[in-house]
């Protein structure tokens, strides 16, 4: 699966990976978002998260929040 990752503006420690590119699972209440990158499939996740927690998230919820620290 290719992920797609986003930054919330209405709250910008906010991160979330979905699974489209247009987000459209991404909780409205932190809207809007921004797409700022993307992992490829052989690719692992950066911010030491684990590729197989984000998937099964994406699977269950469509998203995958995640706090960002100040030195990303």
């Amino acid at each position: 699966m290719r992920l797609f990752i986003f930054k919330s503006d209405a709250s910008p420690d906010l991160g979330a990976f979905c699974g489209d590119l247009a987000g459209l699972q991404l909780p409205s209440r932190f809207k809007p978002w921004r797409a700022i990158g993307a992992v490829a499939t052989d690719k692992e996740p950066p911010y030491k998260l684990s590729r197989e927690v984000i998937e099964a998230a994406i699977k269950e919820r469509g998203f995958r929040l995640f706090r960002r620290s100040n030195k990303d």
